[in-house]
């Protein structure tokens, strides 16, 4: 099995293509014989095995029975399917420090304005090895570091909307979510930034499943990148791209005023200061 165990490391998908073409030559089939005892597409089953698409998770799990892999395919699928996010992330991360204008959505505290004491809570999970801990201290520094671009000159005008959700969920223990609390009402007083608190009162939208960050860069092209479930899309599309600042001005419509959020922020920061 000498072909599978050389993975490239760089790529998820081509480790899944490779086990996928081993598994059909082993059990001595052409593609085309595959193709015609799966019913799936000839040219699809190539592109799968080249690494050049990822496919949905029951069509894995349909290969996993047909060759009797014991479930390989699928949790092959599961490490490509988080590579292709990641790809994804890196390349919102790497239009964010150049943004002029930032509009985004959160269900919970936005990263851009965690303390470091929430962040690690938020980031370490079940971690438990020293291994993980260690992973988790160097992503806390880099979000410590993604919150500069705040304060870079000039600033970018940046627009946060919260969920009500994300304040009445404390994290961390009293002292730590004070703080929070109180790095909320301080940001909420920059020039460049605007906070605004999306009340339960709003009631049902378009955006219930996840996150949504909207980037505009100087010469006046957009992007937008969805998050939820342990995914995301970049999307590039103009017109994509206009949908999702609709559903954005939508929740902007229905948030409170930045003023009035604010001192919604403040009336939560009383109830819980220690």
């Amino acid at each position: 099995m000498t072909e599978l165990t050389t993975v490239d490391e760089e790529s998820g998908r081509a480790a899944l293509g490779r086990a996928l073409r081993y598994l059909r030559e082993k059990s001595g089939r052409s593609l085309g014989q595959l193709a015609e005892e799966t019913r799936y597409d000839k040219s699809y089953l190539y592109r799968l095995e080249m690494g050049q698409r990822l496919s949905k998770l029951a069509v894995m799990e349909d290969l996993d029975r047909f060759y009797e892999s014991g479930g390989l395919l699928v949790q092959l699928w599961k490490v490509a399917r988080k590579e292709v996010f990641k790809d994804r992330y890196k390349e919102f991360m790497r239009l964010e420090p150049t943004a002029r204008i930032m509009h985004l959505f959160t269900l919970g505290i936005p990263g851009l304005l965690q303390t470091e004491e929430v962040a690690r809570v938020l980031l370490s999970g079940s971690q438990e090895t020293d291994a993980e801990a260690e992973l988790v201290e160097e992503q806390v520094i880099a979000r410590m570091g993604r919150q500069q671009l705040l304060h870079r000159k000039p600033a970018p005008s940046v627009r946060f909307i919260m969920d009500e959700y994300a304040l009445r969920r404390p994290v961390a223990d009293s002292v730590d979510w004070n703080e929070q609390l109180v790095r909320l009402v301080d940001t909420s007083e920059m020039p460049s930034v605007v906070l605004q608190v999306l009340p339960f009162s709003a009631g049902a939208h378009h955006l219930m499943a996840g996150a949504l960050s909207l980037l505009w860069q100087d010469d006046g092209s957009a992007v937008a990148f969805t998050e939820g479930n342990d995914c995301g899309e970049l999307i590039e599309d103009p017109a994509a791209v206009t949908r999702q600042r609709l559903f954005y001005d939508r929740l902007r419509d229905l948030s409170l005023s930045p003023s009035d959020s604010a001192e919604f922020i403040r009336g939560i920061l009383k109830e819980h200061r220690p």
